[in-house]
């Protein structure tokens, strides 16, 4: 005889320490562990509000309580007028008199009844900016289409729309028409335009595992490197970085401080030699203005930095052995290119003209840090201040 199992939900104590330890960044699988339950239980029971918090429902305080609708039910019983009613509760008899016509009239009025009712007829929720402004969402979908990111899109919407209030919408509005549908503002399928393709919102403290790496003979440390390269007021400063893929393929990435612009490499491996002659080709794109010093990771890749510095005149510093934040602003733009490179696939599939077009996508998307002009728009100004 096979053994029946009852579903056991989770209580309202339980929920709010569930949503609590979801806000904290913990990881499904440690939330489960919590409540005895599966990560999939805790997965199914987040996903209802995409990851979002869900706002706890309060009455008005000048509404009808449950207790006022039995002292209601108990004045109708004893045979009570409703002016009576209405002087014992404080109310005025209009209040009393519609509440007792919607819910039966005085024979079949029944105060749970009439108060789940009107607990559940008060739930008329706002509706979203997206679904009454036709032309602001057919502008949101256009350009999450064009892989901009919602915070991109609501930076770009209020350049380009100064004075129209109607036209201007938040990133975290966008984000919920996606997440939770229920909202019937944005399809589902435009989550695959983001650069996490996340079913959920996730939370902003989820923490991120440090990644070790090796040690450079020779290598000149960033604590060396002039201060001027760290307010960024000076264009021509880059950072550079690997990202791998299967089969031993990879592409180097390469990101100005100043403008956030973006240069990608195709690679044959990661031998020294064969990733400092792609940055020595890619050094000889710009001018010498433009291109001063690479700070890179502690990665062994550049062993021989020395014939990169020789030849291209450009200074070399590496970051603190387990410090990847010492060069951030490469940290985040390979996070943004996995929107085009996504982990798992084979890089070596990837021609330096596909590369290009990844990167020039990139550098033609609104940026936050540059007040949402686009880096190619930054860096085309500082070509021109050169010449």
């Amino acid at each position: 005889m096979r053994k029946k199992y009852v579903r056991v939900g989770f209580t309202p104590a339980q929920k709010a320490e569930l949503w609590e330890r979801w806000r904290r960044g913990e990881q499904m699988k440690s939330i489960g562990r919590v409540f005895g339950k599966p990560s999939s239980s805790i997965f199914k029971h987040i996903r209802s509000t995409g990851g979002y918090t869900p706002v706890e429902r309060k009455r008005a305080p000048s509404a009808l309580t449950l207790a006022g609708r039995e002292e209601i039910s108990r004045g109708l019983v004893a045979g009570q007028t409703v002016r009576a009613i209405a002087r014992a509760l404080g109310r005025s008899p209009s209040t009393i008199s519609r509440e007792i016509r919607r819910n039966g009239g005085r024979r079949r009025y029944r105060a749970v009844l009439a108060d789940k009712r009107a607990w559940k007829q008060a739930l008329r929720p706002k509706r979203c900016k997206l679904v009454l402004n036709g032309r602001l969402r057919q502008a949101v979908i256009f350009k999450l289409k064009r892989d901009w990111s919602p915070e991109q899109i609501a930076g770009w919407l209020k350049r380009r729309y100064p004075a129209q209030e109607a036209m201007h919408v938040s990133h975290e509005t966008i984000y919920k028409s996606l997440y939770v549908q229920a909202r019937g503002a944005l399809k589902k399928e435009l989550v695959q335009y983001l650069r996490s393709k996340r079913q959920l919102r996730g939370s902003r403290y989820k923490k991120v595992n440090k990644d070790p790496r090796g040690q450079i003979k020779g290598a000149v440390s960033i604590s060396e490197r002039p201060a001027s390269v760290e307010d960024r007021a000076v264009p021509g400063h880059w950072e550079g970085d690997l990202i791998c893929g299967p089969n031993n393929s990879f592409v180097a990435t390469l990101v100005e401080r100043h403008s956030r612009y973006v240069m990608l490499a195709k690679l044959s491996g990661r031998h020294t030699e064969t990733v400092v002659n792609a940055l020595i080709k890619q050094s000889r794109r710009l001018p010498s203005e433009l291109y001063k010093s690479l700070t890179w990771d502690r990665g062994h890749e550049l062993a021989d930095h020395r014939r990169f510095t020789m030849e291209t005149n450009i200074d070399v510093y590496f970051c603190d052995p387990q410090s990847p934040w010492q060069r951030g602003t490469n940290e985040n733009t390979n996070r943004l290119l996995r929107q085009y490179l996504p982990k798992g696939t084979d890089l070596s599939k990837f021609t330096q003209g596909e590369l290009n077009k990844i990167a020039r996508s990139l550098n033609e998307r609104p940026r936050k840090t540059l007040d949402f002009e686009t880096p190619a728009e930054r860096l085309n100004a500082c070509v021109a201040m050169t010449n």
